[in-house]
């Protein structure tokens, strides 16, 4: 009996070992290919950085399985379908990330675990740079890449010796000259020290020249880059994303910037525009109410029952937060939130509302009169300089430019930033290369017969902005 208990705990063993080596394999078999697809069709990078190594509204992925090394393989599948739901059940390292983030994330609860199992293979892959698999003559992650390199000491270097080439240069030319004084019998009875030298009007000249040109240089350097702030990206009283609305959802940028098409300025959009959608959607997919809320507060409008509040603007911090926090809390709640925890987030959430969109600069006591109530104050990014002239609708409806030629990819901008340097040299360069759409069928530019005449023997192929006074000074300067 005690040799059939001892061969079961050795096949139970056994058993066990081969099922941990099995899912172990499991877990490095997945189908990257599908983990790809499936990471697209979930819109996974709204939220993490699809280069796994960079934090983005979400923690950097890279690694992921390592930190859960030391939980079951069917916790991490918890955590991806539904991280409330595991937090909730106190599990530590749930809640170690929720504390750490205090941002929900979207369930998935419909996901195998072959579809799980293949978007660990491709977070993997893309951290490791061995997704997608290298094709015979393709660079490297790191071949051709060409880092600008920082050529400051190389600078210094050579001045320093061009400047101790200028002293031997001066002290050799110092000596020559009395040597010939000295042959022609005209020689001082001493020599110039290198102070002498060094001091002598030539010297200071020369230095003095020197100094003008390289302060020239520098003053017309930073007068050329005055007032512009490409790559600018100031912080938002709203974390608005626009990988979110202009990305996954496909909003288009005119729908929210309405006067692009028939104004000068693109205008900022009002927060009513923002509750033609939130007032039916009032949980957002990455900052869960920490952000919906604010527009809220700033209209007076109540989520709880859906309506307007009458008299908003004349109640009291303490009512308006009454309104507001009760919203919170139910939203964190329903949501499947850490009760534990929800009165810090409550707290929490109240306090950003107030930093983010109230209109005075401290923290109001209870009694004060409501301060969140009024526009929005977004910070300005784009901003061109008093006397340029700028006209949104000229490029937008009568040049068909797209708003990415100037903004850039602003759907994968999860925090907008200026993209292009906004300069003259910039815009002129695309008036010499933009062709000007439906030239020969727009009756405006039948005046234009020559350009017609050249389109038509095929001497031109094409009109650029340039051609019809796109470089014309009083174009842009009125």
């Amino acid at each position: 009996m005690t040799k059939v208990h001892s061969l079961l705990r050795w096949f139970t063993l056994i058993l066990v070992l081969t099922l941990s080596a099995g899912q172990y394999a499991h877990a490095q078999d997945g189908d990257p290919a599908l983990g790809k697809t499936v990471w697209n069709a979930n819109a996974c990078g709204s939220c993490h950085n699809a280069n796994m190594a960079a934090k983005m509204t979400g923690p950097a992925l890279g690694g992921v399985e390592e930190r859960w090394a030391d939980y079951p393989r069917e916790d991490l599948y918890a955590w991806i379908r539904n991280s409330q739901a595991l937090i909730a059940t106190g599990h530590p390292r749930a809640n170690e990330l929720w504390d750490e983030w205090q941002s929900v994330m979207s369930s998935y609860t419909a996901l195998t675990d072959e579809e799980i199992e293949g978007l660990l293979a491709f977070i993997d892959g893309m951290y490791n740079g061995t997704y997608p698999p290298r094709k015979e003559g393709d660079p490297g992650p790191d071949e051709g890449v060409t880092e600008e390199a920082d050529n400051t000491w190389l600078f210094i270097t050579l001045a320093v010796l061009l400047g101790l080439l200028s002293v031997v240069l001066a002290r050799v030319t110092s000596n020559l000259a009395y040597m010939k004084k000295a042959k022609e019998g005209n020689a001082p009875a001493q020599r110039r020290t290198l102070g002498q030298v060094l001091t002598s009007r030539g010297v200071v000249a020369f230095v003095v020249f020197t100094l003008v040109v390289l302060g020239g240089y520098a003053t017309v350097n930073q007068a050329v880059d005055m007032g512009r702030q490409q790559n600018y990206q100031p912080t938002q009283p709203i974390a608005f994303s626009h990988v979110t609305h202009a990305g996954l959802n496909q909003i288009e940028c005119q729908y929210c910037h309405d006067g692009a098409r028939r104004s000068k300025h693109s205008v900022i959009p009002a927060a009513n525009t923002c509750m033609n959608c939130h007032a039916a959607i009032k949980y957002g997919s990455n900052y869960g109410t920490a952000e919906l809320t604010k527009i809220y507060a700033s209209v007076g409008w109540n989520p709880n029952d859906g309506k307007y509040i009458d008299g908003y603007e004349d109640m009291t911090m303490d009512e308006v937060r009454q309104i507001y926090e009760s919203w919170i809390a139910n939203q964190y709640q329903e949501n499947g939130g850490n009760m534990d925890r929800m009165d810090r987030v409550v707290d929490q959430q109240w306090e950003d509302i107030v930093a983010s969109i109230g209109k005075g600069n401290e923290m109001p006591g209870p009694e004060q009169q409501n301060n969140l109530y009024g526009p929005i104050e977004w910070v300005r990014i784009h901003n061109l300089p008093d006397h340029v002239y700028f006209n949104h609708k000229q490029h937008v409806v009568v040049g068909n430019l797209e708003c990415q030629n100037c903004h850039g990819p602003v759907e994968q901008m999860e925090k907008v930033w200026q993209y292009s340097p906004l300069s003259m040299g910039w815009c002129i360069n695309c008036h010499r290369q933009t062709e000007v759409s439906a030239f020969e069928n727009n009756e405006y530019y039948q005046a234009y017969e020559q350009y017609h005449e050249q389109l038509q023997n095929g001497t031109r192929d094409k009109v650029t902005v340039e051609d019809i006074g796109g470089l014309a000074c009083q174009r842009c300067h009125y």
